[in-house]
């Protein structure tokens, strides 16, 4: 069983082993150690010096006290008292171009001369228009000497920080432009097309926002616009109802007056055959005059009185005899009967 077990993982091995000889020489892991390395040009320095592809980077305190690793870069970590550090206060706007600010009174920071040192500064805070400034400066006789001794040693330094152990590592990188690692023209090629992406990307963002308020402001004109017509519309349903309101009570009064044949018949029969008009006018719907002769003028009060369709009547001026015809000549007024045509009618005899 055991024998078994043993002959097993010799093949498992064998295989592993197999798999990763096939993947150290395949086109797909250098295809992906380009695509990382073109990511780390990408990389901000600082995040740049901590992040490594191939072999890794090592940090080491000067001066050298043990072997260092020449296949590995190194960054160069010296003692404080290995460079001058200075924190200095400059005006916020003599930040804009630091080092060649810098440049001009490098002598009254340091005790060399601009062409004896080697410098950097960095902004630390800043407050109420003032910026604070850390600024790092080495003789350039005795950066020559280190990076002298680094190239003897074999080792490939990437970077030359300051740090007071067990403090932390301070901003800056003495280290001359020149020697730094250059990052490759593939980097510089992506890092455009990433700022032209990103630009593109903000311009899509933009129309699109411009899209969609275009949008909402036509929408908004619509519901303006829609709500205008509801409104129109409102204020035509209440012109109409009280159009038709007026109508409906127009025809109600006009049904409740009594018809103009319906008030002849009555009146003919309540003035009797001694009575005849000459004269009869109706007046806003309402008032009546009557005028004519009979030979019993003194009771046509009461006769009128009598007629459904006419109330309150009344004499209008005197009763005058007629020479000609010897029958009485009277003038009379009354109101007729606002009441629904469907009422009861006296039953005259």
């Amino acid at each position: 069983m055991m024998a078994l077990f043993s002959s097993a993982l010799r093949h498992l091995q064998q295989l592993a082993t197999e798999w990763n000889n096939r993947w150290w020489a395949s086109l797909a892991r250098r295809g992906l150690q380009a695509w990382l390395l073109e990511l780390h040009g990408l990389l901000p320095v600082r995040l740049r010096d901590q992040v490594t592809l191939g072999p890794k980077m090592q940090r080491l305190a000067w001066p050298l006290t043990a072997a260092a690793d020449p296949t590995r870069p190194a960054v160069l970590l010296l003692a404080p008292h290995e460079v001058l550090v200075q924190h200095i206060a400059l005006p916020t706007t003599a930040t804009r171009d630091l080092l060649r600010v810098l440049a001009f009174e490098i002598d009254k920071y340091t005790p060399f001369a601009p062409e004896q040192v080697h410098f950097t500064a960095t902004v630390v805070g800043q407050a109420a228009g003032r910026a604070s400034v850390l600024l790092l400066a080495i003789a350039q006789e005795r950066l020559a000497a280190i990076l002298q001794q680094s190239a003897v040693a074999g080792l490939s330094v990437i970077g030359l920080r300051v740090q007071a152990p067990p403090g932390p590592i301070l901003p800056g990188d003495l280290l001359p432009a020149a020697l730094r690692p250059k990052v490759a023209v593939a980097a510089r090629r992506n890092r455009m097309l990433a700022g032209i992406a990103l630009v593109l990307l903000v311009a899509l963002m933009v129309t699109t926002l411009n899209q969609r308020q275009g949008q909402v402001e036509r929408l908004r004109e619509a519901v303006m616009s829609q709500r205008a017509e509801v409104a129109e519309l409102e204020t035509s349903r209440r012109e109409l109802q009280v159009t038709r309101d007026a109508a409906s009570y127009l025809s109600r009064l006009k049904s409740q007056r009594p018809t103009v044949s319906l008030m002849l018949a009555d009146l003919s029969a309540c003035l009797g055959d001694d009575t005849w008009l000459e004269q009869l006018q109706v007046q806003d719907g309402t008032d009546l005059s009557l005028t004519g002769q009979s030979k019993h003028a003194s009771a046509l009060i009461g006769r009128v009185s009598a007629c459904f369709s006419v109330q309150g009547p009344q004499f209008q001026g005197v009763i005058q005899p007629d020479p000609q015809s010897g029958n009485d000549r009277f003038s009379l007024v009354a109101h007729l009967t606002q009441e629904s045509p469907d009422a009861p009618r006296p039953d005259r005899q």
